[in-house]
């Protein structure tokens, strides 16, 4: 089993530097967004790309964990939402919370975002409904890369062989 602890932990040391990438092409074309020019939609659509496989990036790692370490996959209509909350629990004996519980509101934006994005036109979309999402992307980042990162640290500790 710890050579899977130390290929997950690669895979999400791996992630976190592509959705780091994400973040700051977002916010690099976000700031574009906030000076007047005729071509802004194109910067909305680019936006909205990036929070999607960021969003998309952070479930990938979370269907990994629940699938290969808590053992348990939720399903159902609602699985998405359920995976995120289930990412926020400490599960006994198995693992500590891979994220905060204060990063669900948050992350579940993004999560409901990336829902819109995927079902409608992007023409639809506007500099309101990406405003809020963008505020927070920074700190929320910050949060979720620290944490991303500890919990690879503990599977590395995990995968490590007992120094009794």
């Amino acid at each position: 089993m710890s050579g899977f602890y130390e290929e997950l932990v690669y895979r999400i040391r791996g992630e976190v530097s592509d959705l780091d990438r994400l973040v700051q092409k977002a916010l690099r074309v976000w700031s574009r967004v906030q000076k007047p020019e005729n071509e802004q939609d194109i910067y909305l659509d680019s936006i909205a790309l990036n929070l999607h496989g960021f969003y998309s990036g952070l479930e990938r790692l979370f269907e990994l964990i629940a699938r290969h370490i808590d053992q348990r996959l939720p399903a159902g209509e609602m699985w998405h939402r359920d995976l995120l909350q289930q990412m926020a629990e400490e599960m006994t004996n198995v693992r500590p919370a891979v994220i905060s519980p204060e990063r669900i509101v948050s992350l579940d934006h993004l999560r409901r975002f990336r829902h819109l994005v995927r079902n409608v036109y992007t023409f639809n979309l506007s500099q309101d409904k990406l405003k809020s999402l963008m505020a927070d992307l920074p700190g929320l980042w910050l949060h979720v890369q620290a944490e991303l990162l500890a919990f690879a640290d503990f599977l590395s500790e995990l995968s490590r062989p007992n120094q009794t």
